[in-house]
């Protein structure tokens, strides 16, 4: 399966890759699509056919028959499936085009703290093949510190914890780039995994992605809740002894203990990464604070856990969700003064 060429489209465009979301940002025009990185398949005569993108192909997941198959080509920030990746990236430039067609644009992409020589040219060579001009690379956490508002550029230290779908970066900044960082594969999807895992075997219930999504999102939290149960929650799911449907009520207090692992996992990389802080540094950081971008960043109380952890003062950014992708744009709009964040 080739992807066709993108076309006539002439905008710049800035793409936060993720696992659980990719974002575009036109320049000029700011985030115009956000939508969950999967795409649909469908085998036709020994090829494959896209059938859907984005949130049609993310609404199949666990529905398709054994000839279409709903998946996510990007893992860790990362590329997993070159030809599918790629398929995406047009479709999601495309989309976010409207269609229309005025020529190749120039296309700046969020890559993970660490990633490899292969993993950044399997990214940029995905880009070229969709249609792009001209593709440049920013580290995800220079990225977000961008968007956050950090003065990135400065000789001043900034700290950043992005917690995407599939993973989390920490990292500290300073004269436009990174000064020391660390990465772990745990982020949203970690969250989620563990609130399946929960149930199951706390209540012998088979609940899917999306539940624990739910669940996540509406009464998850990082800390217990001052009351005995805080809110609570009715779920739907198979009996794993009986086979059939079933509900339950579960507790806001019991999905704390459920991710509780993964929690203890951020905290912990967030203190390895203070204990590597050249002294000037540290005490930039504890003027200013740490900055939480990201999906993850909203899960309830998560910064007082932080801030409860480092003695430091936590604060989440505006709109976290964007500010990878906003970051990245900016980059690509002003890069003769953020040069140096770009590759």
């Amino acid at each position: 399966m080739l992807p066709k060429i993108l076309g006539m489209l002439s905008d710049d465009v800035a793409i936060d890759l993720g696992t659980a979301n990719t974002l575009v940002y036109i320049k000029g025009r700011g985030v115009v699509l956000n939508e969950p990185s999967v795409i649909a398949v469908m085998q036709d005569r020994g090829k494959e056919r896209v059938l859907a993108v984005g949130e049609e192909a993310n609404r199949m997941i666990g529905r398709t028959p054994d000839a279409i198959r709903a998946t996510r080509p990007i893992r860790g920030g990362v590329i997993a499936d070159f030809e599918i990746a790629q398929e995406m990236i047009r479709l999601f430039v495309r989309k976010a085009h409207k269609g229309r067609r005025t020529g190749s644009p120039r296309i700046i992409i969020s890559v993970p703290f660490g990633a490899t020589a292969v993993d950044r040219r399997a990214i940029r060579e995905a880009a070229e093949t969709a249609g792009a001009r001209q593709v440049f690379l920013i580290e995800e956490p220079i990225a977000a510190a961008i968007g956050a508002n950090l003065p990135v550029t400065e000789p001043t230290g900034s700290m950043v914890i992005d917690i995407g779908g599939g993973r989390t970066e920490v990292a500290m900044l300073s004269l436009g780039g990174i000064v020391s960082a660390r990465s772990i594969d745990i982020g949203g999807f970690s969250l989620d995994e563990a609130i399946t895992g929960y149930v199951r075997h706390a209540h012998n219930l088979l609940i899917g992605d999306a539940t624990a999504e739910r669940i996540k999102k509406e009464i998850g939290c990082a800390m217990p809740p001052p009351d005995s149960s805080g809110k609570t929650l009715e779920v739907r799911g198979r009996d794993l002894r009986s086979g059939i449907p079933k509900s339950l009520i579960i507790s806001e207090s019991q999905i704390t203990e459920a991710i509780a692992e993964p929690i203890g996992a951020i905290i912990d990389c967030v203190r390895r990464t203070l204990e590597n802080a050249e002294p000037e540094l540290a005490a930039d950081i504890v003027d200013r604070g740490i900055v939480m971008t990201g999906g993850g960043s909203l899960l309830h109380n998560l910064d007082a856990v932080v801030a409860q952890a480092t003695g430091l003062t936590v604060f989440v950014a505006e709109d976290p969700l964007t500010c990878c992708v906003r970051g990245a744009g900016i980059a690509l709009e002003e890069l003769k003064t953020l040069q140096s964040a770009v590759e």
